[in-house]
């Protein structure tokens, strides 16, 4: 394998992969790093919006192959049960990380991507160009790098990011199940201390993702005990996990999940996905997100590749930022008010109460949390 690449992507998820192939179908050289192997599943909501699609059209990533989920409405309910239904303005469909990953990972090796499966350890930049670090004792270069690692990593300290050094409060479990429930709808569900999503993806499985408060957690002894204690008090939780056979002998989790602002551009790696920003998963529109910035960092590389390399790398940056910001900014500041409003029971029944009165507010809240369709 090749020890020089153009351009280095850390991390093999949804932006990283959908990265890669972009820039491999635009012709220019780019290895991926990746430190798992796949099929893997991945704590994730497992929603992704409609906006996605005319991306993966000009990608000829073919959704369809996976037999995804069609979902065009959604539901919320508080924690003592009442509900508020919407149709999504958009529509979207679920499918599991575990499906989605792997066939990206596929699409990128016959693009043309080098493919490499290792931890990467540290990142160096110098004069100009980057060196990069393997747990193997490897050594890469490439004269861009792509941080498309996730929410939070050793990496980030190794960048000095601010928000490494800070506990985070959050907590995420996701597990599938064999349940009846309605395909076409995606569900949240208010809990004291958090609130879970309910989605089908593929093969009629359900997919549950909650985030929860460490604090509200370490009462209990298990997940066990904290799902008949604390979800089980929303009945609609409750009704469903009484009747769902789990598909895992366990449930997946991480901690230390991190909503503080992130840099676009750390110390001249460009941050994608999680990596650049992570929005609260009850906006359900996490993975539409780090497609989307994958397509904007793709299309300034692929610009300044075409035209030879002429851009000074701190134009690049200014402006990825700029697009970066103009993007998502809004989503995740819309998405931080949410959550404070639905953390608060008193404010859940306000809220309750006025989408009652103005079933319109629901879809325009939606819309603040989407985007347009991505058209290349």
């Amino acid at each position: 394998m090749d020890t020089y690449s153009h351009i280095i992507i850390i991390g093999g998820g949804l932006a990283g992969l959908t990265n890669a192939i972009h820039l491999a179908k635009a012709g220019i050289p780019v290895t991926l790093v990746e430190m798992n192997t796949y099929p893997k599943h991945k704590v994730c909501g497992e929603y992704i919006s409609n906006e996605v699609l005319p991306y993966f059209e000009f990608l000829d990533i073919d959704i369809n192959a996976l037999q995804p989920t069609r979902i065009s409405k959604f539901i919320i309910s508080t924690q003592k049960g009442k509900c508020i239904q919407s149709t999504l303005p958009l529509g979207g469909f679920g499918v599991s990380r575990y499906a989605l990953d792997h066939y990206l990972w596929k699409k990128a090796a016959e693009a043309g991507v080098q493919l490499i499966q290792g931890q990467v350890t540290d990142v160096h930049y110098h004069n100009n160009r980057f060196q990069i670090k393997t747990a193997g004792d490897r050594v890469l270069t490439s004269d861009y790098v792509i941080g498309a690692y996730g929410k939070r990593t050793q990496l980030d300290k190794t960048l000095k990011r601010d928000f490494s050094y800070r506990k985070s409060p959050w907590l995420a479990v996701k597990a599938h199940y064999k349940a009846d429930f309605d395909s076409n709808t995606v569900s949240l569900h208010n809990f004291e201390g958090g609130y879970c999503g309910l989605s089908m993806v593929e093969n009629n499985i359900v997919n549950v993702c909650y985030l929860a408060t460490y604090d509200s957690f370490k009462k209990y002894k298990d997940l066990d005990s904290f799902q008949k204690e604390v979800l089980c008090k929303n009945p609609h939780l409750s009704t469903f996990f009484k009747k769902a056979e789990s598909l895992f002998d366990i449930p997946i989790t991480i901690s230390q999940i991190n909503f503080d602002k992130k840099n676009p551009v750390e110390d001249h790696v460009f941050m994608t996905g999680d990596a650049a920003g992570l929005i609260h998963p009850l906006c359900g529109n996490g993975m539409a997100m780090a497609i989307q910035s994958a397509q904007i960092l793709s299309e300034l590389l692929i610009h300044n590749y075409n035209q030879g390399l002429i851009t000074p790398r701190k134009i690049i940056e200014i402006e990825y930022t700029k697009q970066w910001n103009k993007a998502f900014s809004k989503r995740l500041y819309t998405g931080r008010a949410l959550q404070k409003i639905l953390l608060n029971d008193r404010l859940q029944q306000l809220s309750y109460t006025i989408a009652n009165i103005i079933p319109a507010i629901v879809p325009r809240i939606i819309k603040q949390t989407h985007g347009e369709p991505l058209i290349c």
